[in-house]
């Protein structure tokens, strides 16, 4: 029923037009994906769990960036805005048959694993809430970007540049992160891996403040999609790490504090923007976002 919401909601993007609507559509959309991430995410979590294959966790946060890839593709072909949401709904379409025909050859498993893996201690309900907490703001943090960062692209001499190419420098770059960034939490810990990831966005947001020109921006949405799946990634891991024994739970949390920064973001950032009359101030506040995400975090145990 999810995946089934989901295409519909993005369909429904090219039939309607009316404000009031669109808000409904975009907020049962936004639920749908909520659905899909944190069941697939735990049952994934489970699955692997049982397999005794945990590593692989984290992979599927790559096809974010495919999406973003294809999606890109899509919108290159000409037509209206209509005709764009009609293209992607059939695209989500596909998409959802081939998950459906995935997803039901299983395997499932109803049982949660009795400890997470590589955690031989987890951080306490304490440290959960401060993982939850971070990964708030940085929906907050990274969502300022993600939401205006064509926006930026057109504010600047277009020198024969297609300002929403930049948001294609997001996906090409977001694909391979989660593979880089899993590594790096391997070798030196999950923990010290997410807050390198949070400071690194951070310093992609200050160069979206200060860059006037496309070569600057586009470092900063290439550092943009080299962390954002890596974190939600790397996120959702320290989560479960700290409470092994409520995985479902956990991811809930994330999810819902994330939606919650999501939400607050493009507000608080689009008001500043109007008001400063440029993304300076929006891009750097949420910069500093970032920065009180990183610090929440706990130390990971030994």
């Amino acid at each position: 029923f999810s995946l089934m919401a989901s295409v519909l909601t993005t369909y429904a993007g090219a039939e309607i037009s009316a404000y009031p609507w669109w808000l409904l559509v975009r907020f049962s959309s936004g639920v749908a994906s909520a659905f899909c991430l944190v069941l697939i995410t735990t049952q994934l979590i489970y699955v692997l769990a049982a397999a005794g294959t945990e590593r692989l966790g984290n992979v599927h946060f790559a096809g974010v960036g495919v999406g973003i890839i294809l999606c890109m593709g899509l919108l290159y072909l000409p037509g209206e805005v209509s005709d764009h949401w009609r293209r992607l709904g059939a695209c989500t379409a596909v998409l959802m048959l081939l998950a459906w025909q995935l997803l039901g050859r299983g395997p499932w498993s109803d049982v949660q694993p009795a400890v997470a893996v590589d955690a031989p201690g987890g951080a306490g309900a304490g440290g959960l809430w401060r993982i939850v907490c971070g990964y708030g703001l940085f929906g907050y943090g990274y969502v300022v970007a993600a939401t205006f960062v064509v926006a930026m692209a057109e504010q600047l001499p277009s020198g024969g540049f297609d300002a929403k190419s930049v948001w294609l420098i997001v996906g090409v770059t977001l694909v391979p992160s989660v593979y880089l960034w899993q590594w790096w939490a391997n070798r030196y810990g999950l923990f010290a891996a997410l807050r390198a990831a949070y400071l690194v966005e951070c310093v992609g947001l200050l160069l979206a403040a200060v860059s006037q020109g496309y070569l600057l921006l586009s470092l900063a949405c290439a550092l943009l999609g080299g962390t954002f799946a890596a974190i939600t990634a790397l996120g959702i891991s320290a989560a479960r790490f700290a409470a092994p024994e409520r995985i479902a739970h956990a991811v809930g949390a994330m999810t819902s504090a994330f939606a919650l920064g999501q939400l607050l973001g493009p507000a608080v950032s689009g008001r500043l923007a109007d008001y400063f009359g440029n993304f300076f101030w929006a891009s750097f506040s949420a910069a500093l976002v970032l920065v009180l995400a990183a610090l929440l975090l706990p130390r990971q145990p030994a």
